[in-house]
This record gives C-alpha cells, sequence and structure tokens, in this order.
C-alpha cells in the first residue's frame, strides 16, 4: 500500500513536470500577457466586488445562512484581490488559480445563469471565459516569465 502512495505520488510529480517542461518549451509571449491580463481583471473584479457594498448586503439578505454568506463574500473578495495580484506576478500561479476556480464556478451556475445565457447577458460569457482561462493556466502553469520560474532558476542554482 506505501509502495502505490509512493509510486502514485512519483509518477504526480513527474506528470507535473512533464507538462511544465511541455509548457516552457511551447510557449509564446502572448500567453503571459494573457496570464497578467487575467490577474489584474480578477484584481480588479475583487475591487468592485469590496466597493459595490450594496450587492453584498443584498447577498447576505436573500442567503438563508447569514454567515455562510457573510464568509463566502469575504472568500471571493480575498480570492480576487490576493489571487489576481499572485496570478499577473506568476507567483504559487497554480495554487492562485485553484482558489478562483469555484469562484468562478459559482459565478456562472449559481449567480449568473438566473438571467439566461440568450439574454444579452454579457457578465454569464465573460464569467464562463475568466473560467476557461483560468482551468487553461491550471494545467499550463505560469511559463518562464514569471515569479515561479525565477524562484525554479534560483533552487537550481544553489543546487548546483
Amino acid at each position: 500500500m506505501i509502495t502505490f502512495i509512493v509510486n502514485l505520488n512519483t509518477s504526480h510529480m513527474n506528470l507535473t513536470q512533464k507538462l511544465d517542461q511541455w509548457a516552457y518549451a511551447h510557449h509564446p509571449r502572448w500567453i503571459d500577457l494573457l496570464r497578467i491580463t487575467l490577474g489584474v481583471i480578477l484584481f480588479i473584479k475583487g475591487i468592485f466586488f469590496i466597493s459595490n457594498s450594496e450587492s453584498i448586503v443584498e447577498m447576505l439578505k436573500n442567503g438563508r445562512f447569514e454567515w455562510i454568506s457573510f464568509a463566502l463574500a469575504h472568500y471571493v473578495a480575498f480570492a480576487h484581490l490576493v489571487g489576481g495580484v499572485m496570478i499577473t506576478i506568476g507567483l504559487f500561479t497554480r495554487f492562485a488559480v485553484a482558489f478562483q476556480i469555484p469562484v468562478l464556478l459559482g459565478a456562472v451556475i449559481f449567480v449568473n445563469s438566473k438571467l439566461g445565457f440568450f439574454s444579452g447577458n454579457t457578465e454569464l460569457l465573460f464569467s464562463i471565459v475568466i473560467l476557461f482561462m483560468l482551468v487553461f493556466f491550471f494545467i499550463y502553469g505560469s511559463g518562464p516569465a514569471s515569479a515561479d520560474q525565477a524562484l525554479e532558476n534560483e533552487r537550481r542554482e544553489e543546487k548546483g
């Protein structure tokens, strides 16, 4: 059983490393710009979410469990603000993206889908595009022009 877990963990590490190697070898610069733009958009959405206090109050009133709505509102704001900055600079990108995906799934499924896809609801389409971009960067990683890569290069230099 232990060898299975070790082999599973090793194969996962190898898969992630192989994915990173492939991504870095096939990485056009416009993808860095796309990641940076995604991070900036999420950060701006976080600022908008905090500054639009009426929507937060409305969400708290409409929720069955106020404490869950309260926690969700703070999670969304924190995820967008901190995650947006992390994605922009490419620091722990997959980790930051992993915290964004549930927020965008909730936006697509619960918030924006109520109006419908063909009702001229551009926010739903926008949320879907952002969600696809997040999934892309979760798989693809941050790329060579990122803090993640700078940290990796520093680790390699320390090892020799």
